[in-house]
């Protein structure tokens, strides 16, 4: 019986609480213009748009190598990835040219504009790679170029004076060439992959896909994976620097599914079915480079440049340059290393 009269005294109560803040002059205080709805909004996501018009203005840079035997299609493959001739090779080979004796680093750098928005493209080719009878340790020039990189950007970085945007040569990427043997990868494969993952983001492909046939592709592809794992070897993306389950979805599909890329390569165009295509013209048909039936060049440019070219960026500057720059630091007492300035001022001082 008392159940009443409770339940109305609290309606009392609430009826009582409920209009006070309405008397508030809240409502009256927006111009008559504003849309009501936008009355909340702040204007956070406009820094997306900031960003754009900033990114637009300076551009980027981009800093791809690529690592092989000759022959491997290296140069023409990085010409299709950008739809320019970024990667010059002499057409034709001539006489005097030599085998390099060692191997030779050549950089050579690009700009690319689509869409309002500039790329800095350094291609750094490493011709005489895996060319040796004895190619023992031929890995060392290219991880000493890698080094020299991250140490000129230590030293701009160090300076009292510093630029504002310090030119970056980083190698944000390395495309390994595998040679389409369809048997295991050579010591020397395991060798380079091995020391140089730990300083640069490396990418296995293989080269010259369509020497195999599906079935070969698809046992090479797994084999290689293999022999990575029991070797330790970890390519770019690595497993543990995914940030969150969605990267890791991601990354993940891509190394158990598509790493590493068969690609062709290839900057003849033909006509099929009334399309201009880029592709490789053989007796039997013409092999699409873009068309994921014959191969997979989509997958890695579409990887490379599409999804993950800001994170290739992220990962050299915050996992394998802040390595290489605690190491320095470490090794150095944690002082910064000495400019060529510092060193002359310290001498003048003394």
């Amino acid at each position: 019986p008392h159940a009443g009269p409770v339940e109305s005294k609290n309606e009392a109560a609430m009826s009582e609480l409920v209009p006070e803040p309405r008397q508030k002059p809240v409502v009256p205080m927006k111009p008559m213009g504003i849309n009501a709805s936008l009355l909340g909004y702040i204007g956070i996501d406009t820094i997306i748009e900031q960003m754009r018009k900033k990114t637009m203005k300076t551009g980027f840079d981009f800093n791809i190598m690529v690592v092989g035997q000759s022959g491997l299609g290296k140069s023409t493959l990085v010409n299709t990835l950008f739809k320019s001739q970024v990667s010059r090779k002499s057409s034709g080979w001539n006489r005097e040219e030599k085998i390099p004796k060692t191997v030779e680093i050549k950089a050579i750098g690009h700009v690319i504009e689509e869409g309002g928005v500039k790329m800095k493209l350094t291609v750094i080719d490493t011709p005489g790679f895996g060319d040796q009878i004895n190619n023992e340790n031929c890995w060392e020039p290219i991880e000493k170029y890698i080094n020299e990189q991250y140490e000129k950007f230590l030293k701009e970085e160090v300076n009292i004076a510093r630029k504002k945007r310090i030119p970056d040569t980083r190698v944000h990427c390395c495309l390994y060439f595998i040679s389409p043997t369809g048997h295991s990868l050579r010591p020397l494969d395991l060798e380079f992959m091995k020391h140089l993952s730990k300083v640069v983001n490396i990418i296995p492909v293989i080269a010259k896909a369509d020497t195999m046939t599906l079935e070969e592709k698809t046992e090479f592809k797994q084999r290689v994976r293999k022999e990575l794992e029991v070797n330790g070897i970890e390519f770019y993306p690595q497993k543990e620097f995914d940030e969150d389950l969605e990267d890791k979805t991601e990354n993940d599909k891509i190394r158990q599914e598509s790493m590493p890329f068969a690609v062709v390569g290839s900057d003849k165009e033909y006509q099929v079915n009334g399309k201009r295509v880029l592709g490789r013209k053989t007796p039997w048909g013409i092999i699409e480079v873009e068309n994921l039936n014959h191969c997979e060049f989509a997958l890695l440019r579409d990887f490379v440049i599409r999804t993950h070219l800001q994170d290739l960026k992220e990962v050299t500057h915050n996992i394998h340059y802040e390595t290489y720059r605690a190491k320095r630091l470490n090794d150095n007492g944690g002082l910064p290393p000495m400019t060529v300035e510092t060193e002359e001022n310290h001498e003048s001082n003394l």
